[in-house]
């Protein structure tokens, strides 16, 4: 298991109380593009996903975008099997 796994499994554990900087380096390892606008938030897509996630920048994030972020990678990991 190796530590991007283990780091979704602690979110989908438990939602809360995750920075931004967890979110991005799961996106890099499955090559979810990130967009920083010049406002308050970041975007998430990938050629897969039909919508884009919108993530506003509050520390910690809220457990709803992690719990978005976390169903989006599963239709991911879903399209790579």
């Amino acid at each position: 298991m190796t530590k991007i796994d283990k780091t979704l499994e602690k979110m989908r554990n438990n939602p809360r109380d995750w920075q931004l900087a967890d979110l991005e380096s799961i996106a890099n390892r499955f090559g979810i593009s990130i967009r920083r606008g010049k406002g308050s938030h970041v975007s998430f897509s990938h050629p897969f996903w039909i919508e884009i996630l919108t993530v506003p920048v509050h520390r910690p994030l809220k457990p709803i975008y992690v719990k978005k972020f976390l169903s989006l990678l599963g239709l991911l990991q879903q399209e790579e099997v």
